[in-house]
């Protein structure tokens, strides 16, 4: 390894390129958009699968459109997948911070048909080229994200990598 690899590596902020049998997860809390593609690039992420029920966001960047258009701009594509998104009321629960109701909230969603359908489409987007998972938060512990990614890997054998964006301000990782 040489140059920018070296360097990162030094500075603690390497993240090696991703294998092909490994999914990551991302989420864009309290990050900017920049910061979030250099994330996705240092991976070597080539597609983003947005598990978002509502691709919306008050983030500048991270709404469907501007997020799709953003990452094209980056050689990185993007899919929509809002079968594996959480409903109205899990997001509630989460914010809420009422973990029982948002996990079962979610687990219902994700054992609907519709969902069924969109995890096989997930499989085989991830099967075909490096790819993450992407929702709001950061902290993966408190986003539906890692369900969807335990599904995943639990059906076809993918590797969870969870990305966290450098410079995203003010998180703090969940301690155990």
């Amino acid at each position: 390894m040489t140059g920018l690899g070296v360097r990162l590596r030094r500075a603690g902020v390497y993240t090696p390129p991703m294998d092909t049998d490994e999914l990551a997860t991302i989420g864009y809390e309290k990050c900017g958009f920049d910061d979030f593609v250099r994330c996705l690039r240092e991976a070597g992420v080539r597609q983003v699968i947005d598990v978002r029920d509502l691709p919306l966001s008050r983030r500048a960047g991270f709404s469907k459109r501007q997020l799709a258009a953003g990452l094209d701009a980056a050689g990185i594509g993007y899919h929509h997948l809002r079968a594996l998104g959480t409903p109205a009321a899990g997001r509630e629960a989460n914010r809420r911070r009422r973990w029982d109701e948002f996990w079962r909230i979610v687990d219902d969603r994700l054992a609907t048909p519709e969902a069924a359908f969109a995890l096989a489409e997930a499989a085989e987007l991830a099967s075909a080229k490096p790819s993450c998972l992407l929702c709001y938060e950061a902290a993966v512990c408190q986003c539906h994200r890692l369900r969807v990614g335990e599904r995943l890997s639990a059906s076809h054998g993918f590797r969870l990598r969870h990305l966290l964006v450098q410079g995203a301000v003010g998180h703090t990782p969940p301690s155990r």
